[in-house]
């Protein structure tokens, strides 16, 4: 068995290329909302299929649309959209599995209108469709955005017939790449997916090349501002934040937080933070919006901390690389390799190592600066139009 075909990153982006004439679909699991008329998505990761459909001569997102009342914060622009009958999760799976003989025949008109798709995975009906589109004869990409393994681990401990699973569905999506190419996020999924017919290892940046800023960072003064974004949800390690918050401010209270984010341990982060006498140097901002304030917030903050269990390669980093912000991470997933040299990289858990981490860049301007540096050399080379770019090419083959 030999190794993929690996395609590697331009060293500069190819924006002016023409688009491939290709007209593709694309099928992710996250769910959707109809807001005012309009498709919405609860995953960033819809932005970037969203400027992806800029790079070809059409796309369609298909994916199941929650039909409960709420809101999604992502709106789509430019990208058609084919709806799939909803189902809650593929923890309840003898109702996912009912809805799975209608998606295939919405899947099948779908594809009367494509040259090829792109299915991210693994996923039980990526795998159904990926088996229907070859048999169509169209062009078929598989994508992979996390460990599956690692992921149902995290977000389900305990749970050992979900680790079980997540493991069968993981074996299964790595022997079909061995047939066909594969787009994955971040050098470790590339290693991990070195026996596919063909890689692509990208960078999912959200990142516009006119964003990033190259004026110089303020010193942090009597107040270190520390900012979090993310998702509160058990793989992200949100507890940890108050921890961390709680051992800079024994004995020095400059330190505070501002958390952007929601999920399902707000409210614990909130008791945590209450439960250790920090919660008035903490802010719980919930979701904010990269143009509705986040940007000013990544420029307006001293430092960014990550402390996530696992991870491919977080946008927030992107983000924060862009406005100029030195970054403290957890060495999870595919951080260090793509990422590490613009990063101060701890343990994950570590809240030791998280504190020490923090102190050593505010007392050291110099290497707060040559962060700063190398989170813009990177982001440069990984912008929106960039990686869009390259998968959109390595789709249409």
């Amino acid at each position: 068995m030999t190794d993929a075909t690996v395609t590697s990153p331009a060293p500069t982006p190819a924006r002016d290329d023409p688009p491939p004439a290709l007209r593709l679909a694309v099928y992710c699991d996250f769910p959707y909302r109809r807001v005012d008329g309009r498709v919405h998505a609860s995953d960033a990761f819809a932005l970037f299929l969203d400027e992806l459909a800029r790079r070809v001569r059409g796309l369609t997102l298909v994916g199941r649309v929650d039909p409960r009342a709420g809101s999604a914060p992502y709106r789509l622009e430019h990208a058609a959209f084919a709806e799939l009958p909803f189902y809650e999760a593929l923890t309840s799976p003898a109702r996912s599995l009912r809805t799975m003989a209608a998606s295939l025949r919405r899947f099948s008109r779908v594809l009367d209108d494509v040259d090829a798709v792109w299915l991210l995975g693994p996923h039980p009906l990526a795998i159904a469709f990926a088996l229907l589109a070859r048999a169509r004869g169209r062009r078929v990409v598989l994508g992979v955005r996390q460990s599956m393994d690692a992921y149902m681990r995290s977000r389900h401990p305990g749970r050992r017939w979900l680790w079980a699973a997540g493991a069968v569905l993981e074996r299964a999506w790595r022997l079909l790449a061995r047939r066909l190419p594969v787009v994955v996020v971040g050098p470790e999924l590339a290693e991990q997916y070195r026996s596919a017919r063909e890689l692509l290892p990208a960078t999912i940046s959200l990142i516009r090349a006119a964003e990033i800023d190259d004026g110089p960072r303020p010193e942090p003064s009597d107040e270190v501002r520390l900012l979090s974004v993310g998702r509160l949800d058990a793989e992200k390690n949100p507890l940890l934040l108050a921890d961390i918050l709680a051992a800079l401010n024994d004995g020095d209270r400059r330190w505070r937080l501002t958390v952007c984010g929601t999920g399902a341990l707000e409210d614990a982060l909130a008791d945590r933070l209450r439960a250790l006498g920090v919660d008035d140097r903490a802010e719980l901002l919930g979701y904010v919006p990269f143009d509705g304030g986040l940007a000013d917030r990544y420029r307006e903050s001293d430092l960014l901390l990550h402390v996530s269990w696992t991870e491919g390669l977080p946008q927030v980093l992107f983000e924060a690389f862009a406005a100029g912000l030195p970054v403290v991470a957890t060495d999870v997933g595919g951080v260090r390799a793509a990422a590490g040299g613009a990063s101060e990289l701890i343990g994950a858990g570590d809240a030791d190592a998280a504190v020490a981490a923090l102190r050593g860049l505010v007392d050291d301007p110099e290497r707060r600066e040559a962060l700063v540096e190398a989170g813009r050399q990177l982001v440069r080379t990984h912008t929106v139009e960039a990686e869009t770019g390259r998968i959109a090419r390595f789709i249409a083959g």
